[in-house]
């Protein structure tokens, strides 16, 4: 299955300036759920130096790219649920045309969904974003962050928090399980370099499960935990002139949702220690809010690669601290977000799985990301997890691998907005990076990426936007960088229904 079609640019462009004059003819009542909702959205970067900045490029749910001078132009066409019934459907066909940017055309969205109560289920390629991080303001999940092209996939489960029977409000659950597929086959066999690993028609495994407990009603305080998995399994590998098969039968995907013990060998030829590449995270938080208008919440998202670091047997020195502040109305900060960020240890620099001459197994050097059948937790090379940890899209040397995953790294997000029809974001973010145990740098690499952006909704012109962002790299990871970002975009709605005549 593939998911990328290499259209004439013109075309692309056509199609969009159609949606965007189709757009100005619609109907632009008040909002409502008997209605399609559409967006159509054109958005350019310009930029001097070593790259486009991180922050113009990362969690852009995939359709940014460090190319200079890149862009992207996209349409999109929803029908949404109504949480207010029992049953309920939606649908959504979103698509964008690029340039300098690994495709010229992407579908980015195309997916259905159909609720009954509090049981959820969609099928297709839909962005998702966790609860746990603010997608504008957050440094992104170390799990799924909204940093890559969506996997279509089929996912059924408790999407939203469901009340326990006969709780009174005081604890909810929600959970899923997903099976899917990556896209990416045909991009990787283009970009690339010879003889090096790559994958073909990989499978994708999901599923997590979450507790909360608190009635903010009663008290202001509110706790949730989970854990959430993931697994790659399936698909072919390439590398050196080698090729490896992954069968994909009815037992490798309950392989994928129990992980095992592998019995398979690897490119090179070892065995594994898991069947298919599994890494998950649990994720804690605390919620205060005493009153409507504003709350503070912290959170802590601890990472794990196969079965190390799952338990307590290694410490925990690993993960995302944040806390997330949200003040009460006023024309200066609405929201703060602070993360702290740390992947040194990775269960630490030794490893050995036990054999006849050393019997002792040791878990480390787990290599957060990487695995050694598949190219790792990436989708296009865009990484799925954390973006502070760079992107394979970032390697000039075309391997399809995560270099830089030890690192330690502080996070601001500040949100506000200065009058009605205003509102602004800071970013910046500042690390230290080793690379990674396989791969060390030979010094400490710094990096420093900053995002100031600006965005316009004017009330006279409803529906429109715009926004201007200036971002800048500088540091011996990622170079000297400069440049801006300018968006344009429409968003409304086509009336499916009339108004009934009294």
């Amino acid at each position: 299955m593939q998911c990328t079609f290499l259209y004439r640019h013109h075309m692309m462009s056509t199609f969009i300036l159609l949606l965007l004059l189709t757009g100005v003819s619609l109907n632009m009542s008040a909002e409502r759920i008997d209605s399609l909702r559409y967006e159509a959205e054109i958005r350019a970067s310009f930029s001097a130096g070593a790259n486009t900045p991180f922050w113009l490029v990362n969690n852009l749910q995939g359709l940014g790219n460090p190319e200079k001078n890149s862009g992207f132009a996209r349409g999109a066409l929803y029908k949404d649920m109504d949480e207010s019934r029992r049953f309920s459907w939606g649908a959504g066909i979103d698509l964008a045309g690029a340039w300098r940017n690994t495709s010229p055309f992407y579908i980015h969205q195309l997916y259905g969904e159909v609720k009954y109560r509090s049981l959820d289920a969609l099928i297709g390629s839909k962005v998702i974003s966790t609860d746990y991080n603010d997608p504008r303001l957050s440094s992104g999940s170390l799990l799924y962050s909204v940093n890559a092209l969506p996997i279509p996939q089929v996912r059924v489960g408790i999407f939203d928090y469901a009340d326990f029977w006969g709780c009174k409000g005081w604890f909810a659950v929600k959970g899923y399980i997903a099976y899917g597929m990556f896209t990416d086959s045909a991009w990787q066999r283009e970009w690339v370099a010879d003889d090096t690993k790559r994958t073909e028609d990989v499978l994708f495994h999901s599923k997590g499960l979450w507790i909360r407990g608190g009635n903010p009603d009663r008290f202001p305080l509110q706790a949730e935990v989970g854990i959430e998995m993931a697994t790659q399994f399936g698909g072919t590998a390439y590398e050196n002139g080698k090729v490896v098969h992954r069968h994909a039968g009815f037992k490798d995907w309950l392989k994928a949702f129990f992980p095992v013990k592998n019995t398979r060998e690897s490119l090179m030829g070892e065995s594994t220690s898991i069947d298919g590449n599994m890494l998950g995270q649990y994720t804690i938080a605390l919620s205060w809010q005493p009153k409507a208008d504003w709350s503070v919440r912290g959170y802590y998202e601890h990472f794990f690669e196969d079965q190390s670091m799952m338990t307590f047997e290694y410490g925990w020195k690993d993960g995302l601290w944040g806390i997330e502040a949200e003040f009460p109305e006023n024309r200066f900060v609405s929201k703060l977000v602070y993360e702290f960020l740390y992947t040194k240890d990775q269960a630490g620099a030794v490893n050995n799985d036990s054999s006849d001459k050393v019997p002792e197994q040791v878990s480390g050097r787990d290599n957060y990301y990487n695995n050694s059948f598949y190219p790792g937790w990436q989708h296009w090379g865009m990484g799925i997890g954390n973006p502070l940890m760079l992107s394979p899209i970032y390697n000039e040397n075309h391997l399809l691998t995560f270099l830089d995953n030890r690192i330690i790294a502080h996070h601001f997000g500040i949100a506000g907005n200065p009058t009605n029809d205003l509102d602004y974001r800071l970013l910046l973010s500042f690390s230290k990076n080793w690379g990674s145990y396989a791969r060390p740098y030979p010094e400490v690499l710094n990096n420093f990426n900053a995002l100031a952006e600006v965005t316009w909704h004017p009330a006279k012109f409803k529906g429109w936007y715009g926004s201007f962002g200036v971002a800048c790299d500088t540091g011996s990871l990622l170079g000297r960088s400069l440049g801006v970002a300018v968006t344009l975009g429409k968003t409304g709605f086509f009336r499916m229904s009339k108004k009934s005549k009294r």
